[in-house]
């Protein structure tokens, strides 16, 4: 289970407007209680696809490293990522898989058609290697 405040999801949500007609992406910061990743902040990443930023995205990997540095500070972790699909479907696809590393975290993907945000949902990176890898639907809870 996915649970974040409502203006942490308004924000994924209205990050991937702004960017419309490209992918948004952001990485989630909080910790793990249980079974569940508990998002404290979200922290918006710029897309560095130039070929194809309408249906991909990439984080620098010089940026995620700060953004685990800086929330290590904060004593929390990085517990997911967010991106958008612009006119398709919240759900992941082929290339989401392949390019998805975080083994027990949680990925979210919003739809926006037409430049409005449609359905948010959240997959969690299921498995021991990258070899066994599967995103496995969770629960998204947003609390006020």
């Amino acid at each position: 289970m996915l649970r974040l405040r409502q203006f942490i999801y308004d924000e994924i949500r209205r990050h991937g407007e702004e960017t419309y007609p490209y992918e948004c992406c952001g990485a989630l910061l909080g910790r793990v209680e249980g079974d569940a990743r508990i998002v404290s902040a979200s922290v918006r990443c710029r897309n560095t696809r130039t070929d194809s930023a309408s249906d991909r995205y990439e984080i620098d990997p010089v940026e995620v490293v700060r953004i685990q540095r800086d929330a290590r500070t904060r004593g929390l972790d990085i517990i997911g990522f967010y991106h958008s699909h612009p006119d398709h479907p919240a759900y992941w696809s082929r290339t989401d898989l392949e390019q998805a590393y975080w083994l027990g975290c949680s990925y979210v993907i919003t739809s926006v058609e037409a430049g409005k945000a449609q359905l948010t949902r959240s997959f969690a990176l299921a498995g021991s290697t990258v070899e066994d890898k599967a995103f496995v639907e969770e629960e998204l809870l947003t609390e006020p």
